[in-house]
């Protein structure tokens, strides 16, 4: 497979009739078009209401997107189905919370920090700072399917609304 990003053409040598990449190609995916950033520079906007995104690449196997933030702009507690994930902040600062049972991680990220999500793991994405931040994340298979959740009084999550998304022929 081949994923072309400005002039330079990426590609991955995969398994007979991939289904899916793993994380270590979904952060090389991620690093690989971060480095591109003559070609999606240009795509980049930002919006007062939410977080802004668009797509730079998508396939049977794999989808790329561009997102930027404004403080304090979140994707709320979600996961992405059956899809694994990676992401690299190529500008300003995100944290990321991450919910397990009843308990809660954090982790703070700067621009050029790394992070791979698998599948089913809830997670919020969030700029906690003034400065605007941009993102480029990879996921495979394509993101489909993502169900938001919200918490309980007592901790526990409940799910909020599942969207689904429609791949394009």
């Amino acid at each position: 497979m081949t994923v072309i990003s400005g002039t330079r053409a990426t590609t991955f040598f995969l398994d007979l009739a991939p289904h899916a990449l793993d994380l270590d190609d979904l952060v090389e995916v991620a690093c690989g078009m971060a480095e591109e950033d003559g070609w999606w520079g240009p795509r980049i906007r930002f919006r007062e209401d939410s977080r802004w995104w668009t797509r730079l690449h998508g396939d049977d196997v794999l989808d790329v997107w561009l997102l930027t933030w404004l403080h304090d702009q979140s994707t709320d507690l979600h996961d992405h189905g059956e899809s694994a994930a990676a992401f690299v902040v190529v500008q300003g600062e995100l944290s990321e919370v991450r919910v397990e049972g009843l308990s809660e991680k954090q982790r703070n990220m700067r621009a050029g920090d790394v992070m791979t999500v698998e599948p089913g793991v809830v997670h919020d994405v969030r700029n906690p700072r003034g400065l605007a931040a941009i993102s480029i994340h990879a996921y495979s298979p394509p993101l489909r399917e993502m169900t938001y959740y919200r918490q309980e009084s007592s901790g526990r999550l409940a799910v909020d609304q599942v969207v689904r998304r429609e791949l394009e022929p």
